[in-house]
């Protein structure tokens, strides 16, 4: 029965479990290869339409705080719905649930496309766009898991990672040259065609599936599946470290959501800002490339664990140096470092995955997702505002320390479960 389940490769023996699936393995399944692409999709042209709305504030206000705010608004609705519509994801069956919600982005983000949208209904049909991004991150989250076993499914989440941020390093650092030649209302328009595409890659490359199986048997009411899901993570300790860890990139990603301003630190050129603004949207996406290939390929399933600490240290040390506002090359180069300790994420996803039972994976992973947006929604307002009155170098700088500071004291306490789920990948057979 193992054998004939999605995800499984024919014909394959089984192997330790500090054993690394390749990428190759992976690529060969076909549903994977639906959702990576259909996300890679839809994914190049949100940064586009961020690129476009953040280019768009800065130009009409001038202001670090109205930029910041507006960005802000791309990560601050799952606050308000997101731990509510997640639990989407384990009433109804996970493809559908996907594909109704690019389904209807593509529609909000087409009247987003609009010349004449007011600005107010504009900033409400991004709040809605986000707000959907909810119960499709969880079903996509829960989904994966049944779709790659074992080490692919880290491999899988890696390649998934490096192929994102290598469209967001696209996305930002061309989508400003993009969005000055063909206007930010076009660029929009391109958003909502890359949703519909999406969709349609979905509906082909994934195979039916049931709902999954409601816990006791009843499905409970939305609130209560969100009780529930909250009782779940918050109530396991090693759980509650691994959402810690996850919602650690408060911290090192604010730099983006001040970038327009920190590059007209650099330049008063408004061209060198558009372009300057990409490359720097662009440098953390480059370093997590190159941290979650480094990591998924040359460590083990238990050596990774053990680094998480030290690389989420990684994250945000690196941000630091900002505070002597280096050239524009030594930024590059110090934001880069910070997304190369980003790639601890794999293995605190990957450890996450372990301890959630299945039927609950969608609510799990919606919650933590939502904090994970929440916390970096709330970290660039609070960024924008601190910039307005102190600059965005020495703002930059405080973001790397007080992260430092969190990501050393979760370093020592993630020692006491750690070992706990070392455990679990030693005795796993896949």
């Amino acid at each position: 029965m193992a054998a004939t389940r999605p995800g499984r490769l024919p014909g394959r023996h089984r192997r330790s479990p500090e054993s690394q699936a390749t990428y190759s393995e992976v690529i060969a399944i076909g549903e994977f290869r639906a959702l990576w692409v259909g996300q890679c999709l839809s994914l190049l042209g949100d940064q586009l339409a961020q690129v476009a709305l953040a280019l768009l504030v800065f130009e009409r206000t001038r202001s670090p705080l109205a930029t910041a705010a507006v960005y802000a608004l791309t990560y601050l609705p799952p606050i308000v719905g997101g731990p509510l519509l997640a639990g989407l994801a384990d009433r109804y069956a996970r493809r559908q649930v996907m594909i109704v919600c690019d389904i209807v982005r593509a529609l909000l983000i087409g009247l987003m496309a609009i010349p004449s949208m007011p600005f107010p209904v504009l900033c409400a049909l991004v709040f809605c766009v986000v707000l959907l991004s909810s119960p499709f991150t969880a079903a996509r989250a829960a989904l994966l898991p049944e779709i790659l076993e074992g080490d692919r499914y880290v491999a899988g989440s890696a390649l998934q990672n490096m192929t994102n941020q290598a469209v967001q390093m696209l996305g930002f650092a061309a989508g400003a040259g993009v969005i000055a030649t063909i206007g930010a209302y076009r660029g929009l328009a391109l958003d909502a065609v890359t949703f519909v595409a999406s969709a349609l890659i979905l509906a082909v490359g994934l195979r039916r599936r049931p709902p999954p199986d409601p816990e006791d048997g009843v499905h409970t009411s939305i609130w209560a599946t969100t009780k529930a899901g909250a009782r779940l993570v918050f109530g396991d300790r090693r759980l509650r470290m691994l959402v810690l860890f996850a919602w650690l990139c408060g911290f090192y990603v604010l730099p983006e959501g001040i970038a327009v301003p920190y590059a007209a630190t650099l330049s008063h050129d408004p061209r060198e800002i558009t372009l300057i603004t990409g490359l720097l949207m662009a440098a953390m996406p480059t370093g997590t490339v190159l941290g979650a290939f480094a990591f998924s390929r040359f460590v083990t399933p238990t050596r990774r664990l053990r680094a998480m600490g030290w690389m989420a240290m990684l994250s945000c040390a690196p941000l630091i140096g900002c505070v002597m506002r280096p050239p524009l090359a030594v930024v590059l180069g110090l934001w880069i470092l910070a997304g190369i300790g980003g790639a601890y994420q794999l293995a605190a996803n990957a450890a996450f995955v372990q301890c959630v039972p299945a039927n609950r994976r969608g609510q799990a992973f919606g919650l933590v997702q939502s904090g994970l947006l929440a916390a970096q929604g709330i970290g660039i307002l609070i960024g924008g505002a601190a910039a307005q009155v102190l600059g965005p170098e020495p703002v930059v700088a405080l973001a790397g320390a007080g992260g430092l500071s969190v990501a050393a004291l979760l370093a020592m306490l993630w020692t006491e479960s750690r070992a706990e789920i070392i455990t679990r990948v030693r005795t796993q057979v896949t």
